[in-house]
């Protein structure tokens, strides 16, 4: 006859075994926590992919709607900047990107720093921002930068992590870019570029680069304390875009080319195309596609992607 307190004889866990399957737990977590890292940032380059695919179809709609794309910034009249201010890309396809509320809140007739526009410019537009960047603080102000004044924003500027990428210096390879024709590539200062001008193939031409946490300045992956850019104040900013340098290792060179190893990615966010994915930065094509390239590209072989006319050979003899 069992006695009826047996129940309660049963035994617990020793310390033993509750040691070990602690141990055990914390090796299944540790193996876990990467692949949920890496499910999570691939989920983040499908989102930033996107933003660019929609930055895309916004640019061809824009260049429907005007035969030409965009100027990466605009400082005299011109397709979609009748009245000669100081306008960026980002402003102008908003219609495009279902802002038409936005853009009507914006004043043409004004640079973008004027107070009005300005209270846009604090709209914060998701299409714009890569999701693997870090958290920002909004922009309070800006640095002057003739003919832009030293700026207080009376409401903190949203930022932008893309941006045009005008063409390549002279400097990465100076036998072959010897005119500034051939540097430029789809969107530049006052550009009036028509698909037919891009002699390439609008497939192998970059049009927009991830250049993500601006006016913050990053180089490699680490903030740098008390720098701040002097362009790339949120998407509203006209003077923003840039044209490919290279960068040295550590990031804190810009503007020599080769010489100085000639980093395409990745180095810095100075003007430079950088992204927080592991790995490299995606890029927008004129043709509407976005792709992944690696931090481990070439200054060269990216710069014969950049622009729209240089007639570059890649490696495999093609003209790119």
């Amino acid at each position: 006859m069992k006695n009826r307190h047996d129940k309660f004889d049963r035994r617990g866990f020793t310390v033993i075994e509750l040691l070990v399957s602690t141990a055990v737990i914390s090796v299944m977590v540790s193996l876990l926590l990467p692949a949920v890292q890496n499910a999570r940032e691939s989920a983040r380059q499908i989102q930033c992919r996107n933003n660019l695919r929609q930055l895309g179809l916004a640019l061809h709609n824009f260049e429907g709607t005007h035969q030409v794309f965009p100027a990466s910034g605009w400082t005299v009249s011109g397709p979609g900047n009748p009245f000669g201010k100081y306008i960026g890309w980002r402003a102008g396809i908003l219609p495009y990107l279902e802002q038409a509320s936005l853009f009507d809140a914006y004043d043409f007739n004004e640079h973008w720093w004027h107070p009005v526009n300005l209270k846009a410019g604090a709209a914060l537009l998701s299409v714009y921002q890569c999701p693997s960047v870090p958290q920002q603080s909004g922009i309070s102000f800006a640095i002057a930068k003739e003919p832009r004044p030293d700026i207080e924003f009376p409401l903190p500027v949203a930022r932008s992590d893309y941006e045009a990428l005008m063409g390549v210096r002279e400097i990465i390879d100076s036998s072959r870019y010897r005119t500034r024709a051939i540097t430029r590539s789809v969107m530049f200062r006052n550009s009036q570029v028509r698909f037919g001008d891009i002699t390439d193939g609008a497939s192998n031409t970059i049009a927009v680069t991830e250049c993500a946490a601006r006016p913050s300045v990053y180089r490699n992956r680490t903030r740098q304390a008390g720098l701040i850019n002097d362009q790339g104040f949120g998407w509203i900013d006209s003077e923003s875009a840039f044209s490919l340098d290279g960068a040295s290792n550590d990031g804190a060179s810009q503007g020599k080319g080769p010489k100085i190893n000639g980093v395409a990615i990745n180095a810095t966010n100075e003007n430079e195309p950088y992204a927080f994915h592991h790995g490299g930065a995606m890029f927008l094509f004129a043709d509407g596609h976005a792709s992944f390239l690696s931090e481990a590209i070439d200054l060269k072989t990216l710069a014969a992607m950049v622009t729209k006319s240089g007639g570059e050979i890649n490696n495999d003899g093609d003209l790119r």
